[in-house]
């Protein structure tokens, strides 16, 4: 079976330094761990299926009307329970990006056509993506910051993005599941802007920036009622489970720990970048929690000799075998991992 993500530790028998997953390198915070620990009698019953404690919570700390949030069991459920109710004919998706998008469309019967950020502009949003935006187009997908590039749209381009679909006839996607890793991040979400366009679904998720992979929980926030309503129509009465509903609305606040890991995250990425380039290896300007970059295509097996695991990216449409993405994770590790990639250089084989 292809793999698609990263996070496959479970393949390995022994102990893997993941550079693959892009998680939150401080981990889950503790008032998380405590309400999923506190609330263990809850989970004897139905989950709520309306998500009432959780949809306070994440409207509180957003901002966001209530009526405008959907929940789901990741960004990734959403996705394709939106492509589900939407059934597009044709979907445009801003690429190279993450793979969902068009398995979701595809899945849905729909023919779907990329926009390539090419090599040659550093894979940098070009606003020429605007004209592939047609009268036949019913779906697009841009992800900002961008996955596996790390690169972020700013707000002015987006508009204008949503304004082009919106005049199409075309909803728009726009992925936001790592934006709190941005430094200015008001700068990129679209956030402040949802109430103004009907067309447009923002996706968000605590799978990255509360490390709660396992939990599974993410959100899509859209100002249209009737869209809203029909993503809820396609899910399973119990799309949220309890532990993730818990954890969601003790996480939802905790802006001082965003914070926190904003200025981790910084540092340690800028650390890598650094040390990736003084080993000769090509980096994009990331400015999310992981690192693309670009190498020789034997890098990811030469790596797993020193159980580094790495996310190749040569099954994203538009790259190939030479690309990879690392993620952010602590000094420990990023330390250890430019040890080893010295060590490979100095075997002449990076």
């Amino acid at each position: 079976m292809k793999e698609v993500h990263g996070g496959n530790i479970y393949k390995y028998d022994r102990r893997m330094y993941d550079f693959s997953a892009n998680l939150n390198p401080l981990g889950m915070p503790e008032e998380v761990k405590r309400a999923i620990k506190e609330n263990i009698c809850a989970y004897e019953t139905y989950p709520d299926t309306e998500n009432r404690e959780l949809t306070a919570a994440v409207s509180e700390a957003t901002g966001v009307p209530g009526d405008f949030l959907v929940f789901g069991n990741g960004a990734a459920d959403l996705i394709f329970r939106l492509a589900l109710y939407l059934k597009p004919e044709e979907t445009l998706i801003i690429s190279p990006t993450f793979a969902e998008y068009e398995e979701a469309a595809k899945a849905a019967g729909s023919q779907v056509s990329h926009f390539f950020l090419t090599e040659e502009k550093g894979f940098r949003y070009d606003e020429r993506a605007e004209e592939a935006v047609t009268d036949c187009t019913d779906l697009v997908f841009i992800c900002n910051p961008n996955n596996p590039t790390g690169l972020p749209v700013e707000k002015e381009k987006i508009l204008s993005l949503a304004e082009k679909c919106r005049e199409k006839g075309a909803v728009l996607v726009i992925d936001e599941c790592f934006s709190d890793f941005l430094e200015e991040e008001e700068k990129y979400s679209f956030m402040p802007h949802i109430k103004d366009f009907q067309n447009v679904v923002a996706l968000k998720a605590f799978t990255k920036i509360f490390a709660m992979a396992g939990l599974r929980l993410g959100y899509a926030v859209c100002s249209d009622e009737k869209l809203i309503e029909g993503i809820k129509g396609t899910l399973q009465p119990w799309a949220v489970n309890t532990p993730a509903s818990k954890a969601g609305a003790a996480a939802a606040g905790l802006s001082d720990f965003v914070e926190k890991t904003v200025e981790y995250v910084k540092a340690e990425r800028e650390y890598l970048i650094a040390g990736f380039e003084k080993l000769g290896i090509k980096t994009y300007g990331s400015k999310a929690n992981y690192v693309f970059v670009k190498s020789r295509a034997d890098l990811k097996k030469d790596l797993e000799d020193y159980d580094i695991l790495v996310r190749g990216c040569g099954n994203y449409p538009g790259l190939d075998e030479t690309y990879f993405r690392f993620a952010v994770r602590t000094r420990e590790e990023n330390e250890y991992l430019l040890r080893c990639l010295g060590d490979l250089a100095r075997k002449e084989k990076l």
